[in-house]
């Protein structure tokens, strides 16, 4: 028969066996660590690729942008030309007209023909502007407003009635498109009761 093993020599190998389930148990967590390992590097790959589509992305939407600015001045300025080129282009007939009337001679033309000639040339330079958003502010009888009017003086009024209105206009003013170029310059009637 076989000789039993002592039991001395069951607890010699026991803390052996210790052992090599230790260094087996190490090597185990070592092949399942690795992954984890692995994992925080590719999870920094992988925030580096997003950064770097991000950064792609943020570049491209600055040029885009850069361009839509450059494109939308280069517009403004060529939708400016046309409009001042539209209102130049409305003014070369008046202008024709007046160089005529600059050229009669003023010894053959009577003084009347060139008055009558420079108020048809203001009528047409009006007719023209007002096509293109001049409205003439001439206030005259009208109550006194100092959005669009300016008081230069002021007169007595003989009735209360006519408190605060226009007696005479100076200057006209001018609006352009609901704006105000010029305010008229204009004499003011005030009731002193």
């Amino acid at each position: 028969m076989t000789d039993p093993i002592p039991n001395s020599e069951l607890q010699d190998e026991s803390p052996a066996t210790d052992e090599a389930a230790g260094v087996m148990a190490d090597a185990t967590a070592s092949e399942d660590d690795a992954p984890m390992a692995e994992a925080p590097a590719d999870a920094t790959r992988e925030l580096d690729h997003q950064l770097a589509e991000q950064k792609d992305k943020y570049v491209r939407l600055f040029a885009e942008f850069e361009n839509f600015r450059r494109r939308s001045a280069k517009e403004r300025l060529e939708a400016e030309s046309k409009g001042m080129g539209a209102l130049i282009a409305g003014l070369l007939d008046s202008l024709d007209d007046l160089g005529r009337v600059a050229h009669f001679d003023p010894a053959t033309t009577p003084a009347q023909s060139i008055v009558d000639g420079v108020a048809l040339v203001e009528k047409k330079v009006l007719k023209s502007l007002a096509g293109h958003g001049l409205v003439v502010v001439n206030p005259e009888g009208e109550r006194f407003d100092p959005a669009v009017h300016e008081a230069l003086t002021a007169i007595p009024a003989a009735l209360p009635e006519e408190d605060e209105f226009v007696a005479q206009v100076y200057q006209v003013g001018y609006t352009f498109n609901g704006q105000l170029l010029r305010p008229a310059r204009v004499v003011v009637k005030q009731w002193h009761g």
